[in-house]
């Protein structure tokens, strides 16, 4: 396997730092789990989860309030090659584990941190929890749903991006110390990662145009993509995108109603009197009727099914992104898999551990094998990447390698990459990035094509199937070109089964998720997420197995390919829950109330004075705490006609986490001078825009910085400058544009 040799102690409990660590056990890492003698409450909170999200791993109990039990950790920390922790800078400063005393003691070890704010901030030291990150970062806020006002996310939108990104940082600094033999820190945190989606939506323009400053097509009162949500004649909902307009069946059941069908070209609204029309014609026929006409006729559409539906589907069994296990506890379960494959392929090694279990110590390992290369300013200096994706799934990944310092190249058409048009969406995926704009379909195109892949260490793309296979983007016919390259893949449905070459968006990820209804509330129609989380899961599980296959690369010298999708993205956050194979049954979960406050009385928002207060009592102390302030039993009404910042202080000072759940952030948050100091929120000149202000630092390295100088490319802004790079001469290059096989600014010197 490919981390056969690495050894990771894990001292995270929750959802973001165990789910990396086992996405790396199972990707060949032996990870130790240790816990405090009462045990990750994950155990008692969640079991299902647990089990899922600590797989792989072995366990061990240690108090590190004692002292025989603190020797212990250090004798494993100095055979271990990753310790990952949730301590805040001043806690692991106490525990003798901060950076300056790791690297002292054990000068070879990568320590990583995930906790609720960005090492150095001024937040760092505040308690957290993913309810407490939503709350105060602004998410809240961004989302519309039945009714007025802030709602609590039940999807953990925090935390899932942030499990992939303390994972990606662990393997830059394994891939760093494999080439240098220099080891170091990597810190990330919730609210990093809740940034990283936040991206999509967030940027201050200093000359923004319409469409950014309506934030077109998701504006946050209504996104398009809720208006092509449907509730059928048996009562199930689909839901579908824009292309279903000139569907046949469409056509067909508007001329049954009387009515000419409506059309909505891109960038305008549907009118009201379109979308009534809409709803009516989906209620006269049931859900399977549409599904089954839509995915005839090429239009992206799916059932909105409820939670853990999705470890039935074929499509993922075929895929392998679920896993069947004759599991000591749980019985014969079916679970959610890696999401993504590599080669070697991840495998799960064991269950989860029993809080008892005895584990003795490391085994005997060989030596690694150093290069002794420059310790680099940027974490993947040198590393080259050539990113030919669109949307969001696709060039994701490549600008957070563009962010590590990767040299990444855009190609798009010489009309520019489709999500072009919508301009916020295409910023949020694109800084760092240098763009060529040509006409791959053409002779010379390919030729240029065939360079960019001679060129590359990494070729990274989500085209469909087919249309990758016309102009040579298979994965066999990029490697018949550059035998080295690593070959990453995102795809909507997965490369095998008989959806393997289906469209599919985020949105109907979603649908199959589950995360709709179970994000909504019983009793209320479905919750489209205005974040996109499928889009940004399927790109963060895509970045994880490119960098595997790095660093599988440098240890073997053996280039393999790498896949991802949403559908596999889509099935890792059902890993709350399981399948029971004997039942059909699905495990259940905590459930959000119907009116989208939280999980129960002591995890949720509640209305105080005009605002609502976020409440994080997890423990039986901070609930007693909880109730002892308000001095009733109907903690809502008690609460309601409080003061919140009065509130706030009355429950810190009796050590109850809580949070001010914080309003329209955005600029407030771009415009703040601790986030500009710290690059969570960076700011470069655009050629368009002007000044131009985004999300900035989703890890922090310490010693290595990240690339956030440059913007998010204009159309072929840098096509002149790569294909001189390639070897293309001046002539050359004015030929092509001649042509018109090229595009760009400044050509016209050529």
């Amino acid at each position: 396997m490919i981390l056969d040799g690495i050894r990771i102690v894990d001292l995270t409990t929750g959802l973001a730092g165990p789910v990396a660590t086992q996405l790396l056990a199972e990707a060949g890492a032996e990870v130790l789990k240790i816990e405090p003698p009462a045990g990750d409450p994950v155990r008692s909170r969640q079991p299902t989860a647990f089990e899922t999200w600590n797989r792989s791993k072995d366990g061990l109990v240690l108090d590190l309030g004692d002292s025989g039990d603190r020797a212990r950790l250090d004798q494993l920390l100095a055979g271990a090659d990753v310790l990952v922790h949730e301590l805040t800078p001043a806690q692991a400063t106490a525990h003798g584990l901060d950076d300056t005393q790791l690297r002292a003691r054990f000068p070879d070890l990568i320590a990583a941190s995930v906790i609720g704010y960005a090492h150095g901030h001024l937040d760092a030291e505040r308690p957290w929890a993913e309810i407490l990150v939503q709350a105060r970062s602004g998410a809240m806020d961004e989302q519309l749903s039945h009714r007025p006002g802030p709602c609590f996310l039940r999807f953990p939108i925090a935390s899932w991006p942030t499990a992939y990104l303390v994972a990606a940082g662990v393997l830059v600094r394994l891939i760093t110390r494999q080439r240098t033999g220099r080891a170091g820190p990597v810190h990330t945190s919730l609210h990093q990662g809740l940034l990283a989606v936040l991206a999509m939506l967030w940027n201050d323009a200093e000359s923004p145009s319409d469409f950014l400053r309506a934030k077109i097509p998701l504006p946050k009162a209504m996104p398009y993509v809720t208006m092509t949500l449907f509730e059928c004649s048996d009562g199930r909902w689909v839901q579908t995108l824009g292309g279903f307009m000139e569907n046949p069946l469409v056509l067909e059941s508007c001329a049954m109603l009387g009515e000419e069908p409506p059309y909505s070209p891109f960038g305008t609204m549907p009118s009201a009197e379109a979308q009534a029309l809409w709803r009516r014609m989906f209620r006269t026929r049931p859900a399977h009727e549409w599904i089954e006409s839509f995915h005839a006729t090429d239009v992206p559409a799916e059932y909105v099914e409820e939670l853990g539906a999705v470890f039935r589907d074929e499509q993922v069994r075929v895929n392998d992104y679920v896993v069947d296990l004759d599991h000591p506890r749980l019985g014969q379960v079916r679970q959610a898999a890696a999401p993504f494959t590599t080669s070697p392929p991840s495998r799960v090694r064991r269950p989860a551990p029993a809080l008892d279990e005895s584990w003795t110590n490391w085994t005997d390992r060989p030596a690694a094998h150093v290069r002794n290369e420059p310790y680099a300013a940027r974490p993947l200096a040198g590393m080259r990447v050539l990113d030919l994706g669109s949307y969001l799934a696709g060039p994701l990944a490549p600008m957070l390698l563009a962010d590590l310092g990767a040299d990444v190249i855009k190609v798009e058409s010489t009309t520019g990459e489709r999500m072009r048009r919508s301009e916020m969406l295409f910023i949020g995926a694109q800084r760092g990035k240098r763009s060529l704009a040509v006409d791959l379909n053409r002779p010379e195109g390919k030729e240029v094509l065939r360079r960019l892949i001679r060129w590359a260490d990494v070729v990274h793309h989500n085209m469909r199937g087919p249309a990758a296979d016309r102009i040579g983007l298979d994965e066999a016919s990029v490697r018949a070109v550059n035998p080295g390259v690593v070959f990453s893949h995102v795809s909507a449905y997965g490369p095998h089964g008989e959806k393997s070459a289906w469209p599919g968006y985020d949105p109907i990820a979603q649908a199959a998720s589950g995360w709709m209804l179970a994000g909504a509330g019983e009793g209320n129609p479905p919750l489209w997420h205005r974040f996109g989380m499928m889009d940004h899961q399927a790109a963060l599980a895509s970045l994880l197995p490119t960098l595997l296959a790095v660093y599988e690369r440098d240890r073997t010298g053996r280039a393999t390919g790498t896949t991802s999708s949403l559908l596999a993205a889509a099935t890792m956050t059902n890993s709350e829950t399981c399948l029971d194979r004997t039942t059909g049954e699905v495990a259940a979960v905590p459930a959000v109330d119907p009116n989208l406050f939280g999980l129960d009385p002591y995890y949720r928002i509640y209305p105080v004075g005009e605002r609502f207060v976020a409440v994080a009592a997890t423990t039986p102390e901070q609930q007693d705490a909880l109730r002892s302030v308000c001095g009733a039993s109907d903690l809502a009404a008690a609460l309601a006609d409080r003061e919140p910042e009065e509130l706030l202080a009355e429950l810190s000072l009796r050590g109850v986490p809580a949070e001010l759940v914080r309003t329209e952030q955005e600029l407030a948050f771009l415009r703040d001078e601790e986030n500009q100091r710290l690059g969570l929120a960076v700011s470069y000149q655009h050629p368009e825009y002007g000044r131009l202000t985004q999300p900035g630092a989703f890890w922090d390295f310490v010693d290595q910085d990240l690339f956030l100088d440059r913007p998010p490319p204009t159309l072929g802004e840098h096509t002149r400058e790569v294909l001189i790079e390639l070897g293309f001469s001046a002539k050359e290059v004015g030929a092509f544009r001649k042509a018109g096989l090229i595009a760009g600014p400044g050509l016209e010197d050529s």
